[in-house]
């Protein structure tokens, strides 16, 4: 039994931070998942797969890891850089930093 420790990344349809201050930890799957015959549903008898924890810092979720005896691997998300936000004014700004082509 692995767990993952990492922070969510933001949804494509996501433009603010929510969701995304968090470090979680998920359980890697033991069991592969198996379509049933009769009905068709997928399903699976690992119940950790279920199972998901939020913590505040990388360093609580490590010490539960560690309290509880799990094997863990931790996942560092890069910092996404961000581009100033540069207004339709800025184009004919009298300092512009790109030289005016016409």
């Amino acid at each position: 039994m692995t767990a993952r420790i990492y922070r969510p990344a933001r949804t494509a349809m996501q433009s603010g931070n929510a969701k995304t201050k968090e470090w979680v930890l998920d359980f890697e799957p033991e069991q592969p998942r198996v379509v049933e015959p009769l009905m068709g549903w997928t399903s699976s008898g690992d119940m950790k797969q279920q199972l998901r924890l939020f913590f505040q810092t990388k360093e609580e979720a490590i010490a539960y890891c560690e309290r509880e005896g799990i094997a863990y691997q931790v996942f560092d998300s890069a910092v996404p850089s961000r581009r100033p936000r540069i207004a339709y004014a800025d184009n004919f700004a009298a300092g512009r930093r790109d030289a005016w082509t016409h």
